[in-house]
């Protein structure tokens, strides 16, 4: 994380995270014209698909945390290749389904 802007926003900084996305779902649901049952299984189903990731995400990181890495890889590097890996397992699950 930045530490200049943890020390300046502090507990809001994840507040302030977790408005945009629920922001982000409302605008989605609102963009997709979705009826009131299509509303409420999407936003059920993108907290669950925010929880799992985020919880995969931070058992990656503390499991990183605890191994030895090559000094190059600490920090912001095992963090981008973290979400990177992620991003790949999630995007394959995009293809799997044909409408």
């Amino acid at each position: 994380t930045n530490p200049v802007l943890y020390n300046a926003l502090g507990i809001y900084l994840p507040l302030i995270t977790t408005n945009c996305a629920v922001l982000g779902v409302v605008l989605l649901n609102l963009n997709q014209n979705y009826d009131f049952l299509q509303t409420i299984f999407n936003t059920v189903g993108s907290a669950l698909g925010y929880a799992l990731a985020i919880i995969l995400f931070a058992s990656i990181r503390e499991r990183l945390s605890i191994d030895e890495l090559p000094p190059v890889f600490e920090g912001m590097p095992a963090a981008f290749i973290t979400a990177f890996v992620l991003s790949m397992g999630f995007m394959a699950f995009n293809g799997m389904i044909k409408v």
